[in-house]
């Protein structure tokens, strides 16, 4: 007879693009902002700021300075936010 096993459900790895996201929609929503606004702000479309924010897409340079701007702070204040929440393994040299 053998034992049942038991499973816990790992948390999802929390990703770049999901991080990016969290705190995008944490600044949008602080500064209340709809996506709409900010994405009009950003001069990006709406559904651009909704796939950021669901982590769906990794933003390129361009739209991170273009969301930090529609945000009123520096593009290295946002970088600044997800790294403290998204760390990347430093390589040994």
């Amino acid at each position: 007879m053998t034992k049942a096993h038991r499973f816990i459900a790992k948390p999802p790895a929390l990703t770049l693009a999901k991080a990016f996201g969290d705190v995008v929609r944490e600044l949008r929503r602080e500064q209340g902002l709809s996506q709409e606004k900010l994405g009009f702000a950003a001069g990006v479309d709406r559904n651009f700021v909704s796939i950021l924010e669901l982590g769906q897409q990794v933003p390129s340079l361009s739209s991170v300075f273009k969301i930090a701007v529609g945000l009123g702070i520096k593009p290295s204040e946002l970088v600044a936010k997800v790294e403290c929440r998204f760390s990347l393994p430093l390589p040994l040299l």
